[in-house]
């Protein structure tokens, strides 16, 4: 099993920034970012998951929400690759962890 502690850390460092921040800030584009990202991690859970099947597109639940979406989906993806083989998914973990670092910048928080 893998060590997806990173993962799980850098995407709660980022949903409890979204959490705290104002509406303002939300609306100014830091949700947007937010969203973006939750549905980046979604789609890679979801084609590591049943690469067969078409991802799910996460809906756009509005500015309060998408901490708890990006919360949901970080921690969907991180334990796919926990467990996934060792062997397997080589990259993917850093790829993940420095997409979430990425769009934490972006968004300004």
């Amino acid at each position: 099993m893998r060590d997806t502690s990173e993962l799980t850390a850098a995407v709660e460092r980022f949903a409890d920034r979204l959490r705290a921040a104002p509406q303002s800030r939300l609306q100014q584009g830091a949700a947007a970012e937010g969203l973006a990202l939750a549905r980046k991690l979604a789609e890679r859970a979801q084609r590591v998951e049943d690469p067969e099947r078409e991802p799910r597109t996460m809906p756009d639940a509005g500015v309060f929400t998408v901490a708890d979406q990006l919360a949901v989906a970080g921690n969907d993806l991180a334990e796919i690759l926990r467990t996934a083989p060792a062997d397997s998914r080589e990259g993917e973990l850093a790829e993940a962890v420095e997409w979430v670092r990425e769009a934490a910048e972006r968004s300004g928080l």
